[in-house]
């Protein structure tokens, strides 16, 4: 897996694919097997920009996040020429078969490190809350490699919103500022409120990812089987997620962004998570698609099934949003009424 949109989206846009060539125009339901292989689809997807948290040679706990993330995170290999001096952006080298292997491994070994060092950077941002720009980023992380900053800036903003859930938004384009936001609208970050750890956002958008693939319910073993494809495991402490149990079916549920409950009837007892009521109202089945979509590189409408179910869940939202401020204007004319007799 690589650090290209294109390539660590396959995955998911492959299983999406199934689902779409299979159904009719009409269809309303996704058959089962089309839904199991969509939901395992998504973990390469959020977890894909960076190997930051791979399936295999997970980092150890006892790393420092940096040493995690310069171990574990790969850009492809992609074969730049030195930039010319005065470039504004990086210059596209001889094909791969003309520049010289061992060149070209060094330059991507590099370009790499520095997307580590700013994904790291940013990171700290995002828990200090200082603003950034173009030129600290250049001074304090870039260096003498200037001239790739789009490509290294581009990947680690990929990175920020698919492995922490946390998008980078230009606020000045003629300063070139920055602010860091927490993805989809949610509120929370599952960081303490002493700052300590790391965003946790990325992974509540892949489980409400599942859940919504799932038919808006997804088994308890079904979340675990999705999370293990990405090395997150209950019972193995993680250095982004802490103790991953404890962090889905305690700290999301307390924050009511999940439902954890026994499925009835079950024997033995088993547990299926739901949406819960602030993912309902911070976020929507929409948001989530595209959210996927874009790191598919596709478009929301491509997954037929679900684009017509959140688009009906856009309808319905609406129209309750609608009678509310109706009957809100009903109690207030009936108030005025009483103050104001005619």
């Amino acid at each position: 897996m690589s650090c290209s949109k294109k390539s660590h989206s396959h995955t998911l846009e492959a299983g999406l694919n199934d689902q779409r060539e299979a159904q009719g125009p009409g269809d309303a339901q996704v058959p089962a097997t089309e839904k199991e292989t969509a939901s395992s689809s998504l973990s390469p997807s959020i977890q894909g920009t960076p190997e930051v948290v791979p399936a295999a040679g997970k980092p150890n706990v006892h790393q420092s996040p940096q040493e995690a993330l310069s171990s574990s995170t790969t850009i492809k290999a992609t074969p730049w020429s030195k930039p010319q001096e005065g470039s504004s952006g990086p210059k596209q080298g001889p094909s791969a078969s003309q520049a010289p292997p061992d060149a070209e491994s060094l330059l991507s070994d590099v370009l790499n490190q520095k997307m580590v060092e700013l994904v790291q950077f940013l990171s700290t941002k995002y828990v200090t809350k200082e603003p950034i720009t173009k030129a600290e980023m250049l001074k304090s992380v870039i260096k003498e490699h200037k001239g790739h900053f789009p490509v290294i800036f581009g990947k680690a903003c990929e990175c920020m919103e698919i492995v922490f859930g946390i998008e980078v938004k230009e606020a000045d384009p003629i300063n070139h500022s920055y602010v860091l936001v927490k993805t989809l609208d949610l509120t929370y970050d599952g960081m303490l409120s002493d700052d300590h750890g790391m965003p946790k956002t990325g992974l509540l958008i892949l489980i409400l990812g599942v859940i919504f693939v799932e038919g808006n319910r997804a088994p308890e073993k079904k979340i675990w089987e999705v999370l293990s494809k990405i090395g997150v495991c209950a019972g193995k402490k993680d250095f982004i997620y802490g103790e991953p149990r404890k962090l889905i079916t305690k700290d999301f549920v307390q924050e009511k962004y999940l439902e954890y409950r026994q499925v009835p009837s079950s024997d033995p007892p088993c547990y299926e998570f739901l949406w819960g009521p602030r993912a309902h109202a911070e976020t929507s089945k929409m948001k989530v698609l595209q959210f996927f979509a874009k790191v598919s590189g596709t478009d929301p409408s491509s997954f037929s099934s679900w684009y017509e179910e959140a688009l009906r869940d856009e309808r319905e939202r609406a129209q309750a949003k609608m009678g509310s401020r109706n009957r809100g204007g009903n109690v207030k004319d009936a108030l005025l009424g009483f103050l104001y007799p005619i």
